[in-house]
């Protein structure tokens, strides 16, 4: 696993306790920092508190779907950078196009594959800390700009 993951922060958001237990089990050799949100509007509060830069995302959830807190998360300037990863039960082109309409970086269908998302997570997070850093670089170089 790349050193780069080793501060990363994942948000696992599903209302389904085995199905959290087994996302755990399955991330828990990355040496990640992991939450847990049980419902959709549990979800935005974890996000405000523990500031993930990925999130596992139940589509089929209580209060908020996972279509509603990925366009919300997606258009706040704030949340948009955080990598979505929806994990569902759905599996119907619709269900895959009104996530990628939501704004989901990536999907999985459930039950997830081990290997798979492990790799997934992995480049997502390479990704997101890739992408961070071209940030930072792009405000350098502004910043030496304007002296």
């Amino acid at each position: 696993m790349p050193k780069s993951n080793k501060k990363s922060r994942i948000l696992i958001a599903d209302d389904n306790e085995p199905n959290v237990e087994l996302l755990e089990a399955y991330l828990a050799g990355l040496g990640v920092e992991t939450a847990v949100a049980v419902d959709g509007q549990d979800t935005l509060n974890k996000v405000a508190e523990f500031k993930p830069h990925l999130i596992l995302l139940d589509i089929m959830m209580p209060k908020l779907s996972g279509f509603e807190v990925c366009k919300k998360l997606k258009s706040d300037p704030a949340t948009s950078n955080i990598m979505i990863l929806m994990v569902t039960a759905l599996n119907e082109l619709g269900d895959i196009e009104r996530a990628v309409q939501a704004g989901t970086d990536d999907f999985l269908s459930k039950p997830v594959n081990k290997a798979e998302l492990l790799k997934r997570v992995d480049n997502m997070l390479k990704l997101h800390h890739v992408t961070d850093e071209v940030e930072r670089l792009r405000q350098y170089i502004e910043q030496m700009e304007r002296r």
